[in-house]
């Protein structure tokens, strides 16, 4: 298994992709502590993980609460011993679908200000226990390479303040033996926050929602998108020894994307 003995914290563990990640570490073997905004959420998925044989632990954590992110890092170091992984999975509540001349102050700067704020205070909890140990991988996810997509509102920007976020952390934390790596995705079709998306694209850009997702498809070499089981799959090795070379990356899980 690729995560034998291996402690990992997963993030946003009550959404539909820190869920499959969730599974996917355990089924590779690694003890899982899952934390989330919405306590009953994340039990649901512990629950299950436990019922399928692993190990899974449930907490309520808001990731925009610096005090509460590095309490539940200490006590998750202190009661299993080390932080292994680290897998950011927070959503950041954006808007799409509406053009940036339309849009309000608030919603365009609403995604990077979340998306900047908790992944910076995650990554940097874990990274603390990870540099006693000298070792650890923190992950995150974004939405793909940077191309010129229309009706994206603040995501795109955000995006990229998450990936040169990474790219500093890597430099930082690289001497020290914790890595930093970012999956980049093409958006996956079995995911809510995907449907609402596309249907957000699909009413700007005038066409059915089937429409939409097959245009989205289509900038692909694989002529689809990956659902989200292949991420979560691709999470799984690059939180393995099997990728320790790897630190200040982005991997591309897009199916082939055309862009970038």
């Amino acid at each position: 298994m690729l995560l034998e003995r291996k402690n990992a914290v997963v993030y946003g563990a009550g959404g539909t992709i820190g869920a499959a990640v969730a599974r996917t570490f355990a089924r590779e073997g690694a003890q899982l502590y899952l934390a989330g905004r919405t306590l009953a959420k994340v039990q649901a998925v512990a629950d299950e993980i436990t019922r399928d044989g692993g190990i899974a632990h449930a907490a309520q954590v808001d990731t925009m609460d610096e005090a509460a992110v590095e309490r539940h890092a200490a006590e998750v170091a202190r009661q299993a011993g080390r932080i292994d992984v680290a897998f950011d999975a927070v959503g950041m509540q954006d808007v799409q679908g509406v053009p940036l001349l339309d849009m309000p102050p608030d919603d365009f700067f609403k995604p990077i200000l979340i998306g900047a704020r908790s992944k910076l205070l995650t990554a940097r909890a874990a990274a603390r226990q990870m540099a006693m140990q000298a070792s650890g991988v923190v992950l995150t996810l974004t939405a793909g390479p940077p191309d010129a997509t229309p009706y994206v509102g603040g995501f795109g920007a955000a995006c990229e303040a998450i990936e040169g976020l990474w790219r500093t952390l890597a430099a930082e934390l690289g001497p020290r033996g914790v890595r930093f790596i970012c999956l980049r995705s093409a958006g996956s079709p079995d995911t809510l926050d995907l449907q609402q998306s596309l249907a957000q694209h699909a009413k700007a850009m005038g066409v059915t929602y089937d429409e939409a997702l097959a245009s989205f498809a289509s900038a692909t070499l694989l002529q689809r998108l990956p659902m989200v089981a292949e991420v979560a799959s691709m999470a799984a090795v690059l939180a393995s020894d099997r990728a320790s070379a790897l630190t200040g990356t982005f991997v591309h899980v897009t199916c082939g994307s055309r862009a970038g």
